[in-house]
């Protein structure tokens, strides 16, 4: 999956998202008082340790290439973590996730404004529909600081999702992560000294596994928002939802109910509708080259 087309990119954030639900679950398996600069902290030097060996000898001639962009985005998403953990910890998963699925709709918004990309009608009833879907799934609660937690953290996503067109364009994605982690290890042991708490196996291990399914997740962000706009692909975002609902049922015993299948038509047909009509374009396309060869 190269993620140049829109097709490819869909499936890469259906994938990704998937990921990050089983990386939500690591992490909402802490306790509500873990100690949240801790976690960052070691989930970020779990990533570098992860990445380092699989650099080539080329990036690191050119390692911090891009660095100012690197170090606004990585600190950015150093945010939307800790916002994440206070959320998961606090929040049932299904709510959270309702919550951090408002990145797709602030990533469209401010790909208008800063990228003038032009919104299609398609593109417009995706949004509001997979919005819809999110709402009818999983009704979020009131407003209350974790639930503004999980918005910080669709903030941020959203932020760090459009920062990726500003990255050197030839570094690799594995570089991109890299440094993503790598530059926030200052700021992040600066917090977990300061919070001094005791460290914990139990951290460790939610850090391991988050560590590890995030990569999938961002590697798969990285190549589909890099290619192609980001309101033609966004919406697929949304479908982490049924990702989050599908293994809150298998690990915790939340069964789907009529809610679950509207939100989820809500959330799918539209993104099955951009498929079918990007096919078209190219069956279209693909026709008058042919014509116009022949003639």
């Amino acid at each position: 999956m190269s993620g140049k087309t829109i097709n490819s990119a869909i499936l890469l954030l259906v994938i990704g998202n998937a990921m990050a639900i089983v990386s939500d679950v690591f992490i909402k398996l802490m306790e509500p008082q873990a100690p949240v600069f801790q976690f960052a902290f070691l989930r970020s030097l779990i990533t570098v340790a992860l990445l380092l060996p699989l650099l080539k000898k080329a990036e690191f001639r050119r390692l911090f290439e891009g660095a100012a962009v690197h170090a606004v985005r990585s600190h950015v998403l150093l945010a939307g973590l800790l916002c994440m953990v206070v959320a998961l910890t606090t929040l049932p998963l299904a709510t959270a996730n309702a919550v951090f699925y408002a990145a797709p709709v602030i990533v469209m918004v401010m790909s208008v404004v800063l990228f003038r990309e032009r919104l299609s009608p398609l593109s417009i009833l995706a949004v509001i529909s997979g919005f819809a879907g999110v709402l009818v799934i999983l009704r979020p609660v009131a407003l209350d600081l974790s639930s503004l937690s999980a918005l910080g953290t669709a903030f941020c996503l959203a932020i760090a999702a459009l920062m990726v067109r500003k990255l050197p364009k030839r570094q690799s994605t594995l570089h991109k992560l890299f440094l993503n982690s790598l530059l926030v290890l200052p700021a992040s042991l600066a917090l977990a000294i300061w919070e001094g708490a005791p460290w914990h196996w139990e951290i460790i291990i939610s850090a391991v596994g988050s560590a590890v399914f995030i990569l999938g997740y961002n590697a798969s962000v990285l190549k589909a928002y890099h290619h192609v706009d980001a309101n033609q692909v966004t919406s697929a975002e949304y479908t982490g939802l049924i990702w989050a609902i599908g293994i809150g049922w298998l690990m915790f015993g939340e069964i789907p109910d009529l809610w679950f299948a509207t939100g989820s038509l809500m959330i799918v047909v539209p993104l099955v509708l951009i498929g079918l009509n990007q096919r078209r374009k190219y069956r279209l396309l693909y026709r008058d080259t042919l014509t116009r060869g022949a003639g």
